[in-house]
């Protein structure tokens, strides 16, 4: 009886941690969310596993975006270096990198301690490229407008019913390196029925940066969201 006490109190514990961290994230992501809304700026939380394309797509994107005069910032996350970052100098938007150390995700604090570096009067779209996984950043809101998750044809069709949670939440899913399905498996009609399982709303654009396969549809839904304070 002691051992199944000391772990109900383990459990207890461990429950009462969580929410108290869950708790105190939103609290700082509202205030985020604030700050962004009374400068008219639509946050986007790019989420996905490492190697999906995260990076490539924001190198294109930031470069399209610039074209059309759209003004942008990124906040860039990872566990170690600004190699990220490095790549999205000088593609027309300010670059602030957080290295989260041994944390697998970003979290609302870390984000609003840069948002200032960040943004000006001037910006109406912040993407923030979240650490590269599918499960954590899911439960952390950040003060974005909403979750875009991408999905690369090399991970297979079946992360969508694999990880749920996070593609649930997605206002937007991105099926990146679509020039690879002709040299890999990757059933295309298996996994858009999958994403439809867990999210029916979804937006769903099939990219690839290499040939820029779907890249008008995407910059024009972005370009789309403009200022708040402007729709």
């Amino acid at each position: 009886m002691n051992d199944l006490h000391a772990k109900d109190n383990i459990v207890t514990r461990s429950v009462k941690v969580e929410t108290s961290v869950l708790r105190r994230n939103d609290q700082a992501a509202l205030a985020n969310r604030q700050l962004l809304t009374e400068r008219g700026i639509v946050a986007l939380n790019l989420i996905s596993s490492p190697g999906s394309g995260k990076t490539t797509l924001l190198e294109v994107t930031l470069v399209r975006m610039r074209e059309r005069g759209k003004r942008c910032a990124v906040i860039v996350g990872d566990q170690q270096t600004d190699l990220d970052a490095q790549r999205l100098y000088g593609k027309g938007a300010p670059v602030r990198q957080i290295e989260t150390v041994s944390s697998c995700h970003l979290d609302a604090q870390r984000v609003g301690d840069v948002l200032p570096e960040v943004i000006d009067d001037q910006t109406e779209l912040l993407f923030i490229e979240n650490v590269g996984n599918l499960i954590c950043p899911a439960a952390f809101n950040l003060g974005e407008d909403f979750k875009v998750v991408l999905l690369s044809v090399t991970e297979g069709e079946d992360k969508p019913i694999k990880y749920p949670v996070v593609f649930s939440r997605a206002k937007v899913v991105l099926i990146t390196k679509c020039d690879l399905i002709p040299h890999i498996e990757f059933d295309r009609d298996k996994c858009l029925r999958y994403l439809r399982q867990v999210n029916p709303g979804a937006v769903i654009f099939e990219l690839s940066a290499k040939t820029g396969t779907g890249f008008e549809q995407w910059i024009g839904y972005l370009a789309e969201l403009g200022r708040q304070d402007e729709r």
